[in-house]
């Protein structure tokens, strides 16, 4: 089983952007051409990025979606694409134009039908976003609680065919104050399909720690501000993931968490 590390491209008004704990109005932006940043990312070594549209995830019209596609079709590794992506049309937009898959939320909570035809159509290019604050699920870009508790939303969605959860435990998003580790544990143990991490990954040592939950079904983690401010390199993260995954990292030796 592999371990996968995913930078994040969080697209906001054309800009490369991160937000502080799924809050609009937190950005802080760091490029202005987000399509040159996901590229130099895949160039750096990534082996998958995740790319979100966030005007799309909180109102369902892809303002950036044309800058997502650009990336998806020039992307030199496989693109997880979401934000927005509420009706067949725009899956089929997203995964036509070369995103190996596509992230749904709010059409996940609010629009069952719609999940199981895309499920059905197109299996294991589906993924489900699972933004949690506390054991409440949230849609529209992290804006609306759904009401629903994540056990229940992981039965719903698994049952519709779904072929992974990216789990973000919203109140350590963009944070860099360490992963949820618990509240990963906890999905992984409730579901046979495999789960991503996100939210909250500050150092390598944190990202090895999400890395050692490979044995319970997590393969992967969503990295963010700490790639943009320098903490670590793309590459340092693919080697930290690779040496968990492989058995090569020893705790009790391992240099000052880097």
């Amino acid at each position: 089983m592999n371990f996968t590390v995913y930078p994040a491209v969080d697209i906001s008004e054309g800009r490369c952007v991160r937000l502080l704990q799924g809050r609009f109005g937190t950005e802080t932006v760091y490029s202005d051409d987000p399509v040159e940043v996901a590229l130099g990312l895949a160039k750096a070594g990534a082996r998958w990025l995740h790319i979100v549209d966030l005007e799309g995830a909180k109102t369902g019209v892809g303002a950036n979606r044309e800058l997502v596609l650009e990336v998806v079709r020039n992307a030199s590794c496989p693109v997880q694409a979401g934000g927005g992506l509420r009706s067949m049309d725009d899956v089929v937009e997203v995964l036509a134009a070369g995103a190996s898959r596509a992230v749904l939320g709010t059409v996940a909570l609010e629009d069952p039908t719609e999940l199981a035809r895309a499920c059905n159509r197109f299996g294991e290019r589906i993924a489900v976003s699972l933004d949690a604050r506390g054991d409440e699920l949230t849609s529209h870009g992290w804006t609306v609680g759904s009401g629903m508790p994540l056990p229940d939303a992981v039965r719903v969605f698994a049952e519709a065919g779904v072929s992974m959860f990216i789990y973000t435990d919203v109140s350590r998003d963009g944070t860099m104050s360490g992963p949820d580790l618990a509240g990963v544990t906890r999905l992984a143990q409730k579901t046979s399909l495999p789960v991503i991490a996100s939210g909250g990954v500050g150092t390598l040592d944190e990202l090895r720690r999400v890395a050692q939950l490979q044995a319970i079904g997590v393969q992967g983690a969503i990295v963010g501000r700490a790639l943009y401010e320098g903490k670590f390199t793309v590459i340092e993260a693919v080697r930290a993931a690779d040496e968990v995954a492989s058995g090569r990292y020893d705790p009790r030796i391992a240099p000052d968490g880097r």
